[in-house]
C-alpha cells in the first residue's frame, strides 16, 4: 500500500513538474517523455519508435527528469503554486466558517492569508 502511495505521488510530482518547466525541455525531450512517462509507452515501444537503444530513452527519461527537478531547485514555481493553492483552500474553509458562525477571527486570518499570497506573488516577480 505504502509503495503505490509513493509511485502515485512520484507520477503527481512528474505531471506537475513537466506541468510548469516542460516548454523549457526540446521538442525531442518533450516527445520521449510524454510517451513514457504520460502515453505509459514502454522504454522498448519507444526506442523502436524512435530508432534508437533502450538505455538512450532511459538516460533521456533520467535526464529530463533531472532538468525538470533543477528547473524546480532554481524557480520554486512549483513550490509557490502549491503554498498558494494551500492558502485559497483555507480562506475558502475560512470563509464558510465565517459564514456560519460570524467569527471575526476568520477575517483576520483571511487578511493574513491574502497578505501571504501577495508575497509569494512578489517572490515570483523578483
Amino acid at each position: 500500500m505504502i509503495s503505490q502511495v509513493i509511485v502515485v505521488e512520484r507520477i503527481v510530482k512528474r505531471t506537475l513538474l513537466y506541468d510548469f518547466y516542460g516548454e523549457l525541455l526540446t521538442d525531442h525531450q518533450k516527445r520521449i517523455y510524454e510517451d513514457v512517462v504520460f502515453n505509459d509507452l514502454t522504454i522498448s515501444e519507444v526506442a523502436r519508435e524512435q530508432g534508437t537503444s533502450r538505455q538512450s530513452v532511459h538516460d533521456m527519461i533520467k535526464r529530463c527528469d533531472k532538468l525538470l527537478e533543477e528547473y524546480e531547485q532554481k524557480l520554486r514555481l512549483l513550490d509557490k503554486f502549491l503554498k498558494t493553492r494551500e492558502k485559497v483552500e483555507e480562506i475558502h474553509g475560512l470563509t464558510r466558517e465565517f459564514l456560519q458562525t460570524g467569527e471575526i477571527g476568520c477575517i483576520h486570518r483571511i487578511e493574513e492569508l491574502s497578505r501571504q499570497i501577495g508575497e509569494l506573488e512578489l517572490l515570483s516577480q523578483g
